[in-house]
């Protein structure tokens, strides 16, 4: 038997996907002063987005629905975005690129110690 939210993940992208498609969005402060201090340009960010998968979903955050995004852009780089996930805007809150020490893999958080 399926879960009843089973494809709740695909909507969700989905819905980011057309967000950035057609300019529905706003860039925080914080994720302009990450893009400048990891050298990751707006078009790499939205071709992560377009091509991303949600790693995790925090759909009760206390600052509103959002969840991390992992995307890989055109040149192959591999980037987080964190995202609004329930407002008529798509929101970037953050972006990184993942890598050690927190990071084994793109999608695999190394444990705490």
């Amino acid at each position: 038997m399926t879960h009843p939210n089973a494809d709740e993940p695909a909507k969700i992208v989905m819905r980011l996907r057309e967000q950035a498609d057609s300019g529905e969005l706003r860039l925080t402060q914080h994720v302009q002063q990450e893009m400048i201090e990891e050298g990751i340009s707006l078009d790499e960010v939205l071709e992560a987005v377009g091509c991303g998968e949600i790693v995790e979903n925090y759909p009760h955050h206390r600052r509103g629905a959002c969840c991390l995004l992992h995307g890989t852009t055109a040149g192959g780089r591999p980037l987080h975005v964190v995202c609004t996930t329930s407002k008529p805007l798509l929101i970037m809150i953050t972006v990184y690129e993942p890598k050690p020490p927190k990071w084994i893999t793109p999608t695999e958080r190394a444990p705490k110690t």
